[in-house]
């Protein structure tokens, strides 16, 4: 194969852009038992066969690029910062992460941007639930269905459908896909009007809801020491700068596999092990985008979020957030259960001494 290749895409106003490809025969897949390996210039043939739903779920978002060096067994990292050399015609939008800090961050708008960022390594897709007309509120709801060792596919498909029916009454048209692992995502369109903060309560209220329902087969529980073998609905994938690889994204993981959406019915007659980069293109084409109307009408978060408002009344509180979040108000102590020695830790969630800690260090 060529050292490198020069790729053609459409532009705006019918004038097409190109992007080189360099070393197209460079392995990212490794050969399996399944499937021999898939090279640069692969990835770059089966994101421009799935370019229309793939930039339907990007485009006028922020988006994280997880990049590799020398393919999925070499290092693996995440791009938040715009790479250098980006194209001039490949815009950014400022973003707020959780500490307050600011900075641009990459909008795919088109097949010539994603093709670019395959250039640059780019394996998997990663949008913020947000648009860059207002980075703050969340215009879909997504929630991450994540089994633990000893549960099976169809397990996670039982906890699935258990959660549209939650969301259902709640006011939202749930949407699924593959996470292209052993789980499922769902997501709703919502209107962007409740900010992150809010929008996380909301996830919390539903997968409380679930828990109630399906006890034995799901858990909130945050800690992995307190979960079992149940599945944990991961509610902090609603938290700001938390993401969820794309519809049609390909995973970093062995064999190629793909997150694909599908119809609820489909849910029970695939196996998410045969969406792949090579058997997915064939795949759209038989059966279309299940989720090219998932903003045709965008639901009120209101019905969800009152799941959490009555569970407040009930004296249920805050949850855990991701490590890397700064302390908030009500959360519980940041110590596995195993751990925590209860005299060591205040109502709010902080540790004792904490705050003369701090005090003494300011001065």
């Amino acid at each position: 194969m060529a050292d490198a290749l020069t790729l053609t895409a459409p532009g705006p106003e019918g004038q097409p852009r190109e992007v080189r490809l360099t070393s197209p025969g460079k392995v990212v897949w490794p050969a399996t038992e399944h499937g021999g390996a898939i090279t640069k210039a692969d990835l770059a043939a089966y994101l421009t066969a799935v370019a229309e739903p793939l930039v339907r779920g990007l485009a006028d978002r922020p988006v994280t690029l997880q990049r590799v060096r020398d393919g999925i067994e070499g290092e693996i990292f995440y791009s938040k910062n715009p790479p250098k050399g980006v194209p001039e015609w490949v815009r950014t939008t400022m973003v707020t992460y959780p500490s307050g800090r600011r900075h641009p961050q990459l909008v795919v708008d088109e097949l010539a941007g994603v093709l670019w960022a395959a250039q640059m390594g780019t394996v998997t897709f990663h949008p913020w639930p947000v648009r860059t007309g207002d980075n703050d509120h969340p215009d879909e709801i997504r929630i991450d269905l994540d089994p633990q060792p000893g549960r099976v596919y169809a397990d996670v498909v039982e906890a699935a459908r258990g959660l549209r029916e939650v969301m259902v009454e709640a006011g939202l048209t749930p949407f699924v896909k593959t996470t292209g692992s052993r789980g499922v995502h769902v997501f709703a369109a919502v209107a962007p009007r409740l900010e992150f903060l809010e929008v996380r309560h909301a996830v919390i209220g539903l997968a409380r809801e679930l828990e109630r329902r399906m006890p034995d087969l799901v858990t909130t529980a945050w800690w992995k020491e307190e979960r079992g073998e149940r599945i944990f609905v991961d509610f902090n994938q609603a938290t700001r700068d938390r993401t969820l690889a794309a519809a049609w994204s390909p995973r970093v993981l062995p064999g190629g596999p793909v997150s694909v959406p599908l119809t609820w019915d489909q849910l029970d007659e695939v196996g998410p092990g045969e969406l792949t980069v090579r058997t997915v293109p064939a795949w759209l084409r038989e059966h279309g985008d299940p989720w090219a109307d998932l903003h045709a009408a965008p639901a009120q978060v209101d019905g969800a979020h009152a799941l959490w408002e009555a569970d407040v009344e009930r004296g249920l509180g805050e949850l855990s957030f991701p490590p890397d979040h700064p302390k908030m108000p009500g959360e519980p102590p940041r110590v596995q259960p195993s751990k925590k020695v209860a005299e060591h830790w205040d109502e709010q969630g902080n540790r004792v001494g904490d705050g003369e800690r701090r005090q003494a260090e300011a001065d």
